[in-house]
């Protein structure tokens, strides 16, 4: 098995323990796809490249990631990937200045320093989520994810879009169906991370609604959370209109208060989402502790 390694500078702040203990609540991965509880994050998926499995370790050495990836396919996309699902392409320099426009944003960034999203490993694995989690509460499609990996997976990880089209038993509300539509649309480079980052981002919607089975929902999702698209905005998630009206008060659209976070409307929106989750008592992430 042949190995690639990859050193670079992350521009902005960075902490790889603050994201990695955010990465189970914005992309659910399964039991042994995110492993190490300090040092080295440890992950396991299939690359979008080729779709061969790839074992992958991040560590962080100050303001320097370094990035080992192990496999048998196209291990430099594979290196790409890695950081593309975990935002560290993104120049985030300019992230501290959203908090002196915005004083809700300020709060998180002060709680979670140096927290970047942290996505599904493909816009794949976010599409097979989509589907799985359709009229379906979240433990009953966390079982059908761990199913899928146990019976199809490979080594842990989430099965590849050849392994998935061997799904022969019939998952409620048309599951079946419609994941193989979106194993049929990755083969066909439809759901490639580094294609659709690359689009404007409601052109990479429109290009994932394509999918049989994915609504703008499912689609918002894939593009924001599976390519990982740094400067948009969902429209059809209502837990964060809720968050913004407790957060800013009532009469302020999202739209509007969304202006102060560009160049990082993505990531401000996930954010919210981590404030709601604490006020909640749902945060999958803990505030840092006062020095």
């Amino acid at each position: 098995m042949a190995q690639h390694t990859v050193e670079f500078e992350v521009a902005g702040p960075w902490s790889l323990d603050t994201s990695r203990e955010f990465w189970e609540e914005m992309a659910p991965l399964g039991p042994a796809s995110a492993a190490g509880g300090g040092g080295a994050l440890r992950t396991v998926f299939h690359a979008d490249a080729d779709w061969r499995r790839v074992g992958a370790e991040v560590t962080q050495y100050g303001s320097t990631a370094r990035v080992v990836v192990a496999g048998d396919g196209d291990l430099v996309a594979a290196a790409e990937q890695v950081r593309r699902f975990l935002s560290l392409d993104v120049d985030a320099r300019g992230w501290p200045g959203v908090a002196e426009r915005d004083p809700v944003i300020a709060e998180v960034q002060a709680r979670w320093p140096g927290l970047r999203p942290c996505g599904f490993h493909s816009p794949y694995e976010a599409a097979a989520w989509a589907v799985l989690t359709q009229r379906t509460g979240m433990t009953s499609a966390r079982r059908m994810r761990d199913d899928l990996i146990a019976r199809y997976g490979t080594g842990g990880a989430f099965p590849s879009p050849e392994a998935l089209l061997g799904l022969d038993y019939e998952l409620p509300w048309r599951k079946t169906e419609y994941l193989h539509s979106v194993t049929y649309a990755a083969l066909d480079g439809l759901l490639d991370g580094a294609w659709l980052r690359a689009l404007s981002p409601g052109e990479a919607v429109r290009q994932v609604q394509q999918v049989k089975g994915l609504g703008v929902f499912s689609a918002e999702l894939v593009v924001l959370r599976g390519a990982g698209h740094p400067d948009t905005l969902p429209t059809q998630e209502r837990r964060l209109e809720e968050e913004v009206a407790e957060r800013y008060g009532p009469g302020r659209g999202l739209t509007e208060i969304a202006e102060n976070w560009r160049p990082y409307r993505t990531w401000a929106a996930l954010h919210l989402r981590v404030l709601r989750g604490e006020r909640l008592g749902t945060a999958a992430v803990r505030p840092a502790r006062a020095a």
